[in-house]
């Protein structure tokens, strides 16, 4: 039993709700409210002439002129309802919740006032109606233009509705990757939007299509109910009910029949979020082996850029780089990376980047003509695209014949060695994987700025390190500047050249790795590696702490600097009575926190008079001093183990 129960788990099997009983007959009795009509027809129906009914001539006149009013209003609501779902999903402007109201108005509006309302709009006495009729010879009511006017007026909203919602959970990251990659505008909407968002556009069009076809209070108060011209088969049920009720019955049940395919195909995308159509492979744990391209081409572009940046707004910096620079940008949350990276690729109004790649001045250029690719968080690999269209996407923006930018893709797959996956889509990959066609399609766009966005933040450890090879192995050979935004000091410090450090939008801190893991400036970075970092202000015998705490240091600084103290954990030796000796520095506390570091013990130590302190010992030393959570005692360091920092 517990293996089925663990079986069921691992399936992904959810477990039953339990039924509310109270709630089972009130439920009972809305369904049976809503499927009576329904089977009344069915039971009413006369199957025997439903041939007939339905091949009448009156009824096939009918079908037919309610297909062309139909599909036209189909045609109109997208012609000016994909632009309206567009404007009000994306951009903001005065007047957007009106503009939302008048879309759902006509959902919740009687039909015949609806009807009334075209024809005091576009009626011959009505605002619009003399006009077209001057102008242009347009007289709409009782005629089938009319009848096309109705079904829009009242059909649209159910396109503008639907494919406003999918377009809002659109995620962005998407097409302003698509753009770094060199796409237009343009082509973005044409490859990445529209195709992403196909879907809830088909949900909104097909229910379109079906409300158009059911149409009856507005066309037959605005439109008339003419045959061959403005009769529907609404109306025509409408008129049968008199005359023949079994027809009525029978054209109603075609109609009936319509809207059930309809819903049936629509099932589950009333609101539609664009998703992967594939189940996700698992995670690999093991390392793959690396291919290589015996023709790959060359990682580099094809000429190497420099980086010089000026920022302005929330962010307050300047930035040059030679050509091959790998930059860690680090810092904590809120610090400017990810607005950083924005603001290099001229997608965010929160900082602006006069940006110079090489010679060139690309700051006031849009996004797609900067040269500078992007990698999110996620990679954001284009679900509906395989990996080698989508590695192959950013040629294929700036040009590139089909055939040449998928051999090209293809060869940075191979090098990547990912090659094997190149007919798969995001969704049956694995994270590593999926990590590596997303580099891969940056490094083939040539680009001579690279932005990476915690390329490794998402992978497991086994995963990660294996990506981290590849990756290193790839910036060895780029000749532009990549700049990397991580929180992994790992990653900092075996895949860059120099980190900066940013806090508040500034720069702290911009130098080799080396130096900022021996003297880091930034208390989030120290403590980031590791260490603890007391900020305070600079006195003639080491530093005071906001707190009064002192702090001795073998070298001090000039007085009155701002100032950190960056202590090892290591160099914290711990007492259970007052230390005598060399410590110069002895601050009393208790112990909060034991956890266990390899093959060490790291304790956070609560002092009243100072700031937290951590110390790694011994398991031997914890045993001998009887080290537990709550346990008195005394933190001592040498002075020559504090290293000052201005800051």
């Amino acid at each position: 039993m517990k293996d089925r129960v663990r079986a069921g788990a691992r399936a992904g099997v959810r477990p039953r709700t339990r039924v509310p009983v109270p709630l089972v007959l009130p439920a009972l009795l809305a369904v049976g409210f809503l499927l009576l009509p329904l089977v009344g027809i069915l039971a009413r129906t006369s199957w025997g002439e439903l041939g007939a009914h339905l091949t009448s001539p009156e009824a096939l006149q009918a079908l037919r002129l309610s297909l062309l009013v139909s599909f036209w209003a189909l045609g109109l609501s997208l012609l000016l309802g994909v632009p309206l779902a567009w404007l009000l999903a994306r951009v903001d402007f005065p007047g957007k919740a009106l503009v939302r109201s008048l879309v759902l108005l006509p959902m919740v509006l009687p039909p015949t006032v609806g009807g009334v309302a075209l024809l005091l709009g576009f009626g011959r006495r009505g605002l619009l109606g003399p006009w077209l009729e001057d102008w242009f010879g347009v007289t709409l009511p009782f005629h089938t233009s009319g009848a096309v006017v109705a079904a829009t007026f009242v059909a649209m909203p159910f396109l503008v509705i639907s494919l406003e919602g999918a377009l809002a959970g659109l995620n962005r990251r998407y097409e302003e990757t698509a753009a770094s990659l060199g796409a237009s505008p343009a082509r973005v909407f044409a490859t990445v939007t529209l195709p992403m968002v196909a879907p809830g556009l088909a949900a909104g069009a097909a229910l379109t299509w079906a409300r158009a076809l059911g149409e009856f209070g507005a066309t037959i108060t605005f439109a008339g109910n003419l045959p061959g011209s403005t009769q529907t088969l609404p109306l025509q049920v409408y008129l049968l009910l008199q005359e023949r009720p079994e027809a009525a019955t029978s054209v109603s049940l075609l109609l009936l029949a319509i809207a059930m395919t309809v819903l049936i195909a629509l099932r589950g995308r009333w609101s539609t979020t664009p998703r992967d159509r594939h189940p996700a492979a698992p995670e690999q744990p093991a390392a793959e082996p690396l291919p290589v391209a015996p023709q790959a081409p060359s990682p580099s572009p094809a000429t190497p850029s420099s980086l010089h940046a000026d920022l302005t707004g929330f962010l307050r910096l300047t930035l040059d780089a030679e050509p091959g620079t790998t930059i860690a940008v680090v810092g904590p949350n809120g610090a400017g990376k990810t607005t950083l990276l924005r603001a290099l690729l001229g997608l965010t109004d929160r900082a602006t980047a006069r940006l110079r790649l090489g010679g060139d001045e690309v700051g006031g250029l849009a996004p797609h003509r900067r040269q500078v690719a992007w990698v999110p968080q996620d990679g954001a690999l284009f679900p509906h695209l395989t990996a080698l269209a989508n590695t192959a996407y950013g040629l294929r923006a700036q040009g590139t014949a089909r055939a040449e930018a998928r051999h090209a893709a293809q060869g940075w797959l191979d090098r990547l060695g990912v090659g094997h996956l190149a007919h798969r889509r995001p969704a049956q990959l694995s994270g590593g994987q999926a990590q590596r066609v997303a580099l891969a399609r940056a490094l083939a766009a040539r680009p001579r700025l690279l932005l990476l966005d915690e390329p490794l933040a998402a992978l497991d450890q086994t995963t990660r390190a294996h990506v981290r090879h590849t990756l290193r192995r790839h910036l060895d050979g780029f000749g532009g500047v990549c700049l990397m935004v991580t929180h992994d000091p790992v990653e900092a410090v075996s895949l860059a050249d120099r980190v900066l450090v940013l806090e508040d939008g500034r720069p702290v801190q911009y130098a080799a790795p080396a130096e900022v893991a021996r003297h880091p400036r930034s208390a989030w970075v120290a403590r980031m590696l590791g260490r603890n970092a007391w900020p305070g202000t600079a006195t003639a015998e080491g530093l005071t702490t906001p707190g009064g705490a002192a702090v001795v240091a073998a070298e001090p600084i000039t007085p009155g600097t701002d100032a950190l103290a960056i202590i090892v954990p290591e160099a914290v030796s711990l007492h259970r009575e007052p230390p005598g000796g060399s410590p110069r520095n002895t601050w009393p506390g208790t112990v909060r926190e034991i956890t266990a570091v390899g093959s060490r013990l790291r304790t956070l130590i609560t002092c009243p008079n100072a700031p937290d302190l951590v110390a790694e010992i011994t398991p031997a030393a914890a045993a001998d001093l009887a080290l537990t959570v709550g346990t008195p005692v005394y933190a001592a360091v040498k002075a020559t183990e504090v290293v000052l920092v201005p800051r």
